[in-house]
């Protein structure tokens, strides 16, 4: 790429055509390298762009227990332009037939996306050091490369271009946590976390560069310093959480409760506060978030009645702001109809899939 002073020369719509083709998860190096580049990778107009060439999506996996009562079934869908006019804000639901997780035996695996990757790291209940990558520009998985020791009940995030491993017992003790390097595709032992209840939780983000998993019951978020170890504790708004009700944007912590609505998690105050601006949005259950194109892809189901075989699913794309005051506003398009699943399924996952 040319010096910052020969491409802030460009013309505007030229410099955002080269920067979409990007990849997404350089864009924080790039912001790091000069202000007008902090601007452009900031801009709506980057993510319009990204629209009309197709580079994002959203990967949402539903679970709904198999008929002999044993283990769960996962079912895949992505939320995509349509293709007929990408350049629309129209989007679409459509089931991935191809991600099927080859592992049978492991029936709770810990998934996290890089890039255009999704990672499925093996060792719910049965301790494992499996992984396996789903590439989304291909369909295709492949067997990745093993972890040093076997987990389970683990935390798992991804800071920089590293995924981090935290916590799971062997023999009553706690393991070591380990990191992948995407650029070597290697893995190395890091400081073992100070907090073990770490290993415990669900619904794993990064903020702050920080590893943090969530325990719903007892209603706290505990952040893993890569590090140092060192984990960090703070409580979740007092009432029930709904754990696919989370997601980080811009280095913002939000998560969904019905009765409470959609809020953010303010770290310099230490507290969490209303997103504002969202009156007028339908109080609903059994949520999923994550980014799409700048914007908050808001999911929920609507059982049409008691009974039925199908329910509908739902989005409403929110923009987010900072606004004067120090908060932050929503802004939510119309809510789209994205299709039907059948009842019996449970939102599960809900995953920003980026080139």
């Amino acid at each position: 790429m040319s010096p910052p002073s020969q491409f802030s020369s460009l013309p505007k719509d030229l410099e955002w055509l080269i920067l979409a083709r990007v990849p997404k998860r350089l864009y924080p190096i790039l912001a790091c390298v000069s202000k007008n580049l902090l601007s452009l990778v900031r801009s709506p107009e980057i993510h319009k762009t990204r629209s009309s060439l197709g580079k994002d999506s959203v990967y949402i996996c539903f679970m709904h227990k198999n008929d002999d009562g044993v283990g769960h079934t996962s079912h895949w869908f992505t939320l995509r332009r349509t293709k007929n006019n990408p350049s629309t804000e129209e989007n679409q639901l459509v089931s991935v037939d191809d991600l099927t997780f080859p592992d049978h035996a492991e029936p709770m695996p810990s998934i996290i996306a890089c890039g255009p990757e999704i990672f499925f790291i093996s060792g719910s209940y049965v301790p494992s050091s499996t992984v396996w990558i789903f590439d989304s520009r291909t369909d295709e998985f492949r067997r990745g490369p093993s972890m040093n020791v076997e987990h389970s009940f683990k935390c798992v995030g991804l800071v920089g271009s590293k995924i981090y491993v935290v916590g799971g017992y062997r023999n009553d003790k706690i393991h070591q946590a380990e990191s992948f390097d995407l650029k070597t595709q290697t893995w190395e032992l890091t400081p073992s976390p100070d907090e073990e209840r770490l290993a415990f939780s669900t619904a794993n983000v990064s903020l702050d560069r920080k590893v943090c998993g969530f325990m719903y019951l007892a209603a706290i978020t505990i952040c893993y310093d890569p590090r140092d170890g060192s984990c960090e504790v703070f409580d979740l708004p007092k009432d029930r959480w709904w754990e696919t009700g989370v997601c980080v944007m811009d280095n913002v912590l939000y998560v969904y409760y019905a009765r409470l609505g959609l809020m953010w998690y303010d770290t310099e105050l230490g507290l969490w506060r209303v997103v504002n601006g969202l009156d007028d949005m339908k109080k609903v259950r059994s949520v999923a978030m994550g980014e799409y194109y700048g914007k908050m892809a808001f999911l929920w189901e609507d059982s049409a009645c008691v009974g039925c075989a199908m329910k509908e699913v739902w989005c409403r794309m929110i923009g987010l702001v900072r606004s004067e005051e120090g908060g932050i506003v929503g802004n939510a398009e119309p809510a789209q109809l994205m299709g039907s699943v059948p009842s019996g399924y449970r939102l599960q996952h809900c995953l920003s899939v980026s080139e």
